[in-house]
Order: C-alpha cells, then structure tokens, then sequence
C-alpha cells in the first residue's frame, strides 16, 4: 500500500510537470541556453528566470484560456491548482521586467503580443490559432524569436547573418517538432484549421518534417562561423526528432508528445555541452 501511496503520488508530479508547462518552458530554457553557447553571449541572469516564467504563464494562458475546449478533462481536476502556480509565476515575471532593459522588454513584448493574439479573439471572433494553416508557423516564429532575437538583444550582440541562419533554423527545427502533435491531433482538431496532416495526409506531413530538418542542417553550411561541437549535437538532434516524426502516429502514448517531443531541446543541450567539454 506504502509503495502504491507512492506512485500514486509521483504520478500526480509528473502530470502536474507536464501540465502545468514547466516542460516545455525548460525546453525553451534549453533553446536558448543553445544560443547563448553557440554565439557566446553574455545575457543578464534575470533572462533566464524571465524567459523561464514568460514561457509557462503564456503556455498556461494559451491552453486554458478556453476550458471547453480541452481534450482531456481530467485536467479540470487539478485547473485551480496549476491557476494558483500560474499566477504566482507571474508575479515573479513582472520582478523579473523590472529589471531587463528597455529594448529587451520591448522586442520579448512583440513576441508577447504574438502569443496573447494567438488564444484571444480580435477579428471576426478569431484568433491566431484559428487562422487557417498558421497555427505551426506562429508558434516557431515566437519560439525562434525569444530563444534567438531576444538573447541579441539582451546582449547587445549585432544581428548578423550567422544568427539570422539560426534564427531561420530555429523556426525550421520548432515547426519540425510541432508536427507530430498536430498528427496526434487529427481526430480532435477542427477542419477549418487546416493543419498540415489535415492538408497533405499523415505520411506527407512526416516527409516534409524530414525536408524540414534536412534544410535545417543545410543552413548550418552557409554560416561563416561554425562549432563543430553545435554541428555534431544539432545532427544528434536532427537524427532523433526525425525517427521520432516516423513512428508518430494518432494514437500516441499518454506522454509521447508532450514529454518525449517537447523535451528534445533539453537532449540536445545536454549533447551540446558534452561535445563542448570534449
């Protein structure tokens, strides 16, 4: 009984990790983590934990801001619980404003913008998630631009052809990732969202995310400067997000998405530092 009290217990962790999207901001985290270490930049300490608490509370605004229209209603059970730890997350947010600069605040804000407009409705009852095949596209602009841009920004680093290839890359590798949610969300996803596997077909969808991340790595050829040890860890990455797109499917495993997918990036930093140390 100790024991079941136990697991019990530890899965009701990891649900609320995985709910609550303290995931997916540590695979933001790790994102830009990889662009502070390819570029070498000097970032203020108050844009990790900015970036880190921006990440959860706008994910947490994105995925709950309609309730009705959750797929899974257990997670009704623990909303309040995840609202109480959002809201004090954002608390924590603004202190954290205070005290990054004007220019980063005003470029991270444009990214914000991007992301309130995408769960609230401003034409014709829309928002950005419900315009017609744009859903991915947003999403990898905004991940791209906060793991990329706002680091430059912050560091006051000029923005040179080099980082403009990692910040294309970026939005490449983001819609990559984003396809095999899309896939296992075929049966719940409403046609006028005309999502890729809702175009082009489930096997299609898995061919262009492969092109995806090949035109990924043919970038990295076309940059002036390159670490090997950011060549290696991004073809590592590459290699197992594409194997990953070919076994998805509709019916995943609870957390095949949602914790194997979106925690990529973090495998990818792991490799990163580990090659860098060689």
């Amino acid at each position: 009984m100790v024991i079941f009290g136990i697991m019990k217990f530890l899965n009701s962790v990891f649900a609320f990790y995985i709910n609550s999207s303290i995931h997916v901001a540590l695979a933001v985290l790790a994102l830009l983590a990889i662009s502070v270490l390819e570029f070498d930049l000097k970032i203020p300490n108050e844009l990790w934990a900015f970036v880190f608490l921006g990440t959860l509370t706008s994910y947490n605004f994105v995925k709950y801001a309609a309730i009705a229209g959750l797929h899974h209603r257990s997670l009704a059970q623990s909303l309040k619980a995840i609202q109480i730890f959002s809201g004090l997350c954002l608390v924590l947010l603004f202190f954290m404003a205070v005290k990054l600069s004007i220019n980063t605040l005003l470029v991270t804000g444009a990214f914000g913008l991007a992301t309130f407009l995408y769960a609230v409705p401003f034409v014709r009852h829309k928002n950005l998630r419900n315009l017609s095949g744009i859903k991915i596209f947003i999403v990898a602009f905004v991940w791209a631009g906060v793991t990329v841009i706002v680091p430059m920004i912050a560091s006051e680093t000029p923005i040179s052809g080099d980082i403009l290839l990692t910040f294309f890359q970026r939005i490449l590798i983001v819609v990559a990732l984003i396809l095999p949610f899309e896939i296992r969300d075929v049966p719940y996803d409403s046609l006028n969202l005309k999502t890729v596997p809702q175009q082009v077909g489930i096997k299609s969808t898995k061919l262009i995310g492969q092109g995806v991340l090949l035109l990924c790595l043919v970038f990295e050829f076309f940059k002036n400067d390159s670490d090997v040890a950011y060549i290696i860890s991004l073809l590592t990455f590459c290699v197992v997000l594409g194997w990953l797109l070919v076994i998805s499917k509709t019916q995943q495993t609870r957390y095949f998405s949602s914790f194997w997918i979106e925690g990529l990036p973090i495998l990818w930093l792991f490799v990163f530092l580990f090659f860098e140390k060689l």
